[in-house]
């Protein structure tokens, strides 16, 4: 099963100042909107992305369609595949997809330990 590229979404309590923490650590900006509490930020090939007010927990986070520089793939799974997929092999989804629909499109499911997980798909 191909999932997309791998991130780390993290709940923080101020955008700016874990921007800081993650610039001194070799993390860069890849991607994101600072005025609305969100940035992807890249060190090598480790995502993480800081999230302001946006999410309770951490979220594991992977991207159908893109590599590890969000980068769009010429062949990729779609998340309505993954989806049904994983409801065949018994996973509980908390939220789902449309299955009807086509191009960008989400579930999320948890681990074992309740441990989120989101399959977001941009395109």
């Amino acid at each position: 099963m191909k999932l997309g590229a791998f991130s780390a979404s993290l709940t923080v309590k101020d955008i700016h100042a874990s921007k800081e923490f993650y610039e001194k650590l070799g993390f860069t900006t890849l991607g994101g909107d600072i005025t609305q509490n969100w940035l992807i930020m890249k060190n090598e090939s480790c995502v993480i992305g800081l999230f302001q007010g946006m999410f309770e927990k951490n979220i594991l986070t992977f991207n159908p369609g893109w590599n590890q520089n969000a980068e769009n793939l010429d062949s990729f799974t779609d998340v309505r595949e993954l989806q049904k997929e994983l409801k065949a092999k018994g996973i509980k989804m908390l939220t789902e997809a449309d299955e009807t629909s086509e191009g960008p499109g989400s579930f999320m499911i948890e681990d074992p330990d309740g441990n989120p997980i989101l399959v977001d798909q941009h395109r």
